[in-house]
This record gives C-alpha cells, sequence and structure tokens, in this order.
C-alpha cells in the first residue's frame, strides 16, 4: 500500500466502510464479504419483434386518468395503441388484467459509480474496478424499474457507452461526466498533504474523470469542453458548500461570476445547460443569476429565492432527505451540516409546490448498496408532500422533461421518453395493483413488478 492511500484513508473525513488491506491473506479478500451488496437482478432478459399488452390499465406518465388499452411494442418503440388491437404473427402476447402499465422510472440525481461503492473501494482500486461496481449498480436500478438515470458527476462515459452498445444492462445514462469543483470546494477529495499542487498537475482521481478541480475561466472553459468532448448531455457544477466534503463549510458559494458564466456560455454553445450543487440560500441564488437552469439540492433555499427560480423556469431537482431510516452514515463534522440540509426539506418541498415550480425527482445515494436499494422506497416516500399521481409524473414525465434540455446532444433521439404513447421508446413497468392508489407498491420492485421492459426489451417477467 502507498504512502498516499494510507495517508487518505486515515485522514479523509468521509464515512468510509472499514476494509481488510493485507492482500497476502490466505483468501486474498481486498474487502470483507458482503460490502460489494448483492446483485438484485432476475437476470431475465427476452426479446421479440413485438410484444402485445392486453388488460392493463394504462397510465401514460403525464395524464391522471387511466386508460383501459392495449399497447403493441414493435422492435424499441411502442408501436401502437388502442382498444382490442391485433397481435402481429408470432407476437409474445401478455396478459396483464390486474396490472397497471406505467412509464419507466426516471432518477434525475443518480451517481452510477458512487452510488454502491465504499469510499474505501474507490480509493483503494482504478476505474476499471469502478466500472464494474457501477454496472453492477447500474443492474440494479434497471431491476427497480428505473430505466433511465441523470447521472449528475463520476466517471460514467464509458459505462453509458457500454450501455447503450448492449454490453451490459442497465439504465439509460444521461451523464455529466466528473463534476467541475473549485480548490476546497464540494468535490476535492485530495487530502491536505497534496497540497499545494503545481498548476498543470493533475491528481490521479482526475486523470481518472472521478472529478475536476479546477480555478480560473480559462480552465473553466478547457474542463467544460473536455467534458463535452466526451459525451457530456449537461455540464455539473459544485456551486456551494456539501455535506460529503472536507473541507467547504455548508454555507460556502464556490465559483466567482466569471468562471460561472465561462461556464454557462461554453455549454450553451453546445445546445445544452448547466446544473449546480447548491444547498444554502446564497449558493441557489448564484447559480440562478449567472444562468444555471437547474439546481441540485436547494434544501436551504428562501421562498423569494424559490420565486426566482419559478420566474426564470428554473428547475428544482431536489431529494427527500430526511432524518430517517435513509439517512447516510456521517461523521460528526459532516452530520452538523447535513442537518441543514434535513430542516428546509419540508418546507422547500411544500413552498415549490405552492408556487407551481419545475420539480425533478432524484435519490442521490452515496456510497451504499442498503441505502441503493432503497431507490425505489425513497420514491415511495415522496407521498409526503405529493400525490401518488403527482409523484409517479415527477419521476417519468417531468423528469422526461427536464431531460430534453440536453437537446440535440441527447444519445436517445428516436422518440419520447418517459410516457406511454405512439412513437415513445418501449420503456415500460407493471405493476400488480395500482400505485395511484398506493404509492408504496412502487418501494419494492421483486413483490410488485411483474414486468420491467426498457428498449422493447423484457428484464424482468414474473407473471402468472
Amino acid at each position: 500500500m502507498t504512502n498516499r492511500t494510507l495517508t487518505y484513508l486515515l485522514c479523509t473525513t468521509l464515512a468510509a466502510t472499514p476494509v481488510s488491506v493485507l492482500a497476502h491473506e490466505a483468501n486474498h479478500e481486498v474487502v470483507p464479504a458482503g460490502v460489494v451488496g448483492e446483485i438484485e437482478t432476475t437476470n431475465v432478459k427476452m426479446k421479440f419483434d413485438n410484444v402485445l399488452i392486453r388488460g392493463a390499465q394504462v397510465f401514460n406518465g403525464c395524464d391522471e386518468e387511466l386508460a383501459d388499452v392495449d399497447v403493441l411494442v414493435s422492435g424499441q418503440l411502442i408501436s401502437a395503441i388502442g382498444s382490442d388491437l391485433e397481435a402481429p404473427e408470432g407476437a409474445f402476447e401478455i396478459d396483464a388484467e390486474g396490472y397497471t402499465l406505467i412509464p419507466g422510472l426516471i432518477d434525475a440525481h443518480w451517481h452510477g459509480v458512487f452510488a454502491e461503492a465504499t469510499i474505501a473501494q474507490l480509493a483503494l482500486t482504478g476505474e476499471g474496478y469502478w466500472n464494474l461496481l457501477a454496472a453492477k449498480a447500474q443492474n440494479n436500478a434497471l431491476s427497480r424499474g428505473f430505466t433511465t438515470v441523470r447521472d449528475v458527476a463520476g466517471p460514467m462515459f464509458d459505462i453509458a457507452r457500454a450501455t447503450n452498445e448492449g454490453l451490459i444492462d442497465g439504465p439509460r445514462v444521461f451523464p455529466s461526466g466528473p463534476a467541475l469543483s473549485i480548490t476546497a470546494g464540494h468535490q476535492d477529495f485530495r487530502i491536505t498533504r497534496e497540497v499545494p499542487q503545481a498548476i498543470g498537475d493533475l491528481h490521479s482521481f482526475e486523470t481518472n474523470n472521478m472529478f475536476y478541480i479546477t480555478d480560473g475561466v480559462p480552465d473553466v472553459l478547457k474542463r467544460v469542453r473536455e467534458n463535452l468532448m466526451q459525451g457530456a448531455t449537461h455540464i455539473k457544477l459544485m456551486a456551494g458548500g456539501g455535506v460529503t466534503s472536507a473541507y467547504d463549510p455548508i454555507h460556502t458559494i464556490q465559483f466567482t461570476d466569471e468562471e460561472f458564466q465561462a461556464a454557462v456560455e461554453a455549454t450553451e454553445a453546445w445546445g445544452t445547460y448547466v446544473t449546480t450543487h447548491a444547498i444554502n440560500d446564497e449558493a441557489v441564488r448564484h447559480s440562478v443569476e449567472n444562468g444555471a437552469r437547474s439546481v441540485e439540492h436547494g434544501h436551504m433555499a428562501t421562498r423569494e429565492t424559490l420565486q426566482m427560480m419559478k420566474d426564470k423556469g428554473v428547475w428544482l431537482s431536489m431529494q427527500p432527505f430526511l432524518d430517517d431510516e435513509d439517512a447516510p452514515a456521517l461523521n460528526e463534522f459532516q452530520k452538523a451540516k447535513y442537518k441543514f440540509v434535513t430542516d428546509g426539506t419540508d418546507f422547500v418541498y411544500k413552498t415549490a409546490k405552492d408556487l407551481g415550480m419545475k420539480i425533478a425527482f432524484g435519490t442521490d445515494t452515496l456510497f451504499s448498496a442498503d441505502l441503493a436499494e432503497r431507490q425505489g422506497a425513497v420514491l415511495a416516500k415522496m407521498e409526503r408532500w405529493f400525490t401518488p399521481y403527482e409523484t409517479l409524473k415527477m419521476a417519468t414525465c417531468d423528469n422526461a422533461e427536464l431531460l430534453k434540455m440536453s437537446g440535440d446532444l441527447t444519445p436517445y433521439p428516436l422518440g419520447p421518453l418517459g410516457v406511454i404513447e405512439e412513437g415513445a421508446y418501449a420503456d415500460m413497468i407493471l405493476v400488480n395493483g395500482n400505485p395511484l392508489e398506493d404509492l408504496q407498491l412502487i418501494g419494492d420492485a421483486k413483490a410488485n413488478f411483474g414486468m420491467i421492459m426498457k428498449d422493447g426489451t423484457i428484464y424482468k417477467f414474473d407473471m402468472e
């Protein structure tokens, strides 16, 4: 083990999972059994030229009223919707009486590399191992019915490509690539022994696309353009203090006006948008005033700032963070910062709903396979503030509208996402029961999802 790695594990303020680092032990284990987490998928994968779903009540993602219609899938798209559709020769027919057909779910704040991996695993390994962990996390997300994710920080370009090429199974990915952070900002995970760092030198995490540390307008422009070069569908800036980061108090504002505006100008020149990590009110306002079109978190925003976001058409991509069973494992420094987040959740959701803001749903699961497994349960938790219809619409139709802001950079140009309509991608779930009456059905995909389909391919089929 290198001194750098040992120092990192000893000094980092992040909540790390203990590891065994004696590689010459008899069993050659690097991490204890169970740390990697279980593979949740049923490993079913069926592809037909045509699939006809009969008898289900259909929630199209946008409208509250359910429709009693048949849905025909041809290839990767929905080809027809109507009553008493005729099945093409050789079609796979599904009798879905008693089920509700809904669009595949969309997680608008996901980190495929960070969702299930522990800090120790990331520190002790390289990009090859990260990709294997991410592939498993993506597969598990798909098994929960999440057919699309907006990945908002991390080395996900290869995972996105491998998914699109069919090398691995997982949700569609809209990647930001590595988030941009200032020195000492929210994604500066270097240790203090590694500074001062010579200008122009890159940390190993930067060369592996974990994050980019960037200061000054020229460097910001370069990093934005490098992300776009690699396939970013949007750009993520760490614009304020965060919980899991080591150096930045929650109240801080990160990036100057000039740096921020340079990032926005370069991003919009490619036809897409900047989203920001911003929790405290000042950072949220700073983001909106400098051109961000989506704000991640925003848990400390005031009504005045939320109104400004509404007036400018800026999305609020917040998560239902509470001091409950889904709270992450944190040290004392992080717990003090997390309290500011959870204290504001209820107020911001209620105010944003009252103002009629554009609200996206995402989970922001970090460093825990157990928490990632509750991805659907986190969505079901939204009924504390929203009706089942409003919640499901947010995780399908509304999140899909947010994804459209990537414009021509979308990796999926053949049809709409997040809806059940003719010409849309065939991303759908058959729920045993009616989730518009009982949202908790969404929280247990194993028990309640009879079918999960993405791109016309069936990844789960458990129906009598």
